[in-house]
């Protein structure tokens, strides 16, 4: 599978970015690692800002190869698979990634006061781990869109 055969099954739309777009992308990321990081923020935050944030990598990763996501349900799960199809990361980062996705959602919506400093550090791992690919991928394949004019 493709993200070419994605957009035919109508989970994508083709849409070019620009460089501010990306500037912009990744200093949400940027942010909401440095964010993550604040030990005055509650466990539970923490692992939820973590996961925004390479939610975020995903996204831009995403963006720069001419893809949006289509509305509707399953656009979290979509996003973090189509990591495959751009920075192609080891697939336990997708895995790990997909956990701390089913744990966020856990806090958000059903139970609070669960995550242990443990998920939350390793969600910011991930994060950083992430965000670091993304740059490497962007310097060997999408360099035009790090130029602001």
């Amino acid at each position: 599978m493709t993200l070419s055969d994605w957009q035919n099954n109508g989970w994508l739309k083709q849409q070019a970015s620009s460089p501010e777009e990306i500037r912009d992308l990744l200093a949400k990321a940027d942010r909401d690692i440095i964010e993550a990081e604040k030990k005055a923020i509650s466990l539970d935050w923490r692992l939820a800002i973590a996961y925004n944030a390479s939610l975020g990598c995903a996204t831009t990763a995403l963006r720069a190869s001419g893809y949006r996501m289509a509305s509707g349900a399953g656009q979290h799960y979509r996003t973090i698979q189509s990591l495959r199809f751009t920075i192609n990361p080891d697939s336990e980062l997708i895995i790990t990634l997909e956990a701390i996705c089913k744990k966020r959602a856990i806090v958000n919506y059903d139970s609070a006061g669960t995550v242990t400093e443990t998920e939350a550090n390793e969600a910011i791992i991930l994060a950083k781990e992430l965000r670091e690919l993304l740059t490497e991928w962007f310097k060997a394949n999408h360099s035009e869109l790090l130029k602001i004019k």
